[in-house]
Formats: C-alpha cells, structure tokens, sequence
C-alpha cells in the first residue's frame, strides 16, 4: 500500500505546509551545494596533481618562471594558487636584493617574504574550500529539529481530534502520517548534509596537508638557492 502524497499534501495543516516547503528548499540547496564541491574538489585535485609533478621537474632544473606559468594555468588547483603567489614573491624579492632605494628600510629577508606570501594565499585558498561547508553544518544541525517542529504540531492535531470526541482511524490517520513525514524530512536532510559535511570536511584537510607540505618543500628549495 502505498502512500498518496497529493492526498497527504491536502490533509496537511497550513503551518505543516510551511515547514515541509521550508525543508524541501533547503534539501535542494543542499543538494546543490554538494555537487557544487564535488565539481570543485575533483577539479582541484585532479589540476593540484599535474601541477606538482611539472613543480617538480621546474624547480630541479630551476625554471621559476616556467613554474610560475604553469601555476598560472591551473586556476581551479588551490596548491598551484598557493605557488603562483610564493614564486612571484620570490621574482620580485630577486629583484629588490639587486636595488637599493631612497627609501630602504634595511635588510630584505627573501625567505621570510616568500613564507608570508604563501601564507597569505593559503589562509584564502582554505576559506574558499571551505565554502558552502557551514551551511551543510547547518541543514545537518537544524533540520532535525525543524522536522520535530512539524511532527509537534501534526501530534497537537490528532489530540484536537480527540477532545471532539470519538474518532476514527481516518481521521487521525492524516494527522499522524503528516507528523511522521516531516520527521522523515528532517531526518533524511540531516544525514545527507551531516554525510556530505564529514567528506567535505575531511577533503579540505587533506588540501591544506599538501598546501603546506608544498610551501614547505619550497621554502627549502628557496634557502638551498641561496645557499648555492
């Protein structure tokens, strides 16, 4: 036997109606959200992936800007972002060791402009994989509660029901059956978005751990530079 939704749909109250709206809207954003990302993190990490390989081969025959254009090339990767900004600090503080102006400060520190650049670049690129990463916290967080609202408010109809005096099963069936469904709502989106967040989550850490393996690795490729 299976369920009429038309039917249940009419039965409903209008305050049921809303929250059920409500949580259907927020299911298709979520859902939205969640191959946004996947897009994005199969992108990045399949363009993250050919860029260190040619990162590699570059910095062994110390080709910077053959290095730099590469990364350039390579906008959806957030390591060859993180790169692009560390090799072009590192072209311009070349060039201002060579220079001395009116208005020098005192000793340019090559490595700790690098290191800075790539931090900068690091705490940004982060953000940007952590985008829409909040709101599935929240569908997985909220939606529960939301689908209790629903299921609350379907329960304080069947006892209205009730105090009218005897009642048959289908007139409380209704009610009970649009309490369950806004549970079922709540909970389904709550453990898609709840799933989805873990991955995510779980994939923005690994970018981070090769963002700073990569910056590591070549601020010590910059310090063996200079030492050479």
């Amino acid at each position: 036997m299976g369920i009429d939704l038309v039917e249940l749909w009419e039965q409903m109250s209008i305050i049921v109606k809303i929250i059920t709206v409500m949580m259907i809207g927020m299911s298709v954003f979520m859902f939205y959200v969640i191959t946004e990302r996947l897009l994005t993190f199969r992108s990045a990490s399949d363009q993250s992936i050919r860029y260190v390989q040619q990162l590699g081969e570059f910095l062994r025959q110390h080709k910077v800007n053959e290095a730099l254009n590469a990364a350039r090339a390579m906008p959806k990767s957030p390591v060859a972002k993180v790169m692009e900004s560390g090799l072009q600090a590192l072209l311009q503080g070349r060039e201002a060791l060579k220079t001395e102006g009116p208005d020098d400060v005192g000793d340019f520190d090559l490595v700790d402009s690098v290191n800075r650049a790539l931090e900068r670049v690091k705490e940004r690129e982060t953000s940007n994989l952590r985008k829409g990463l909040a709101y599935l916290g929240t569908v997985a967080s909220a939606t529960p509660f939301i689908g209790l609202l629903g299921t609350v408010i379907g329960i304080l109809g069947t006892f209205q029901l009730l105090k009218g005096g005897q009642v048959t099963i289908n007139e409380i069936g209704p009610k009970i059956s649009e309490a369950l469904v806004s549970t079922a709502l709540g909970l389904g989106g709550a453990i898609i978005a709840a799933m989805a967040f873990n991955f995510f989550t779980s994939r923005v850490e690994q970018y981070v751990i090769d963002m700073n393996d990569v910056s590591s690795e070549f601020i010590d490729y910059v310090l063996r530079e200079g030492r050479g």
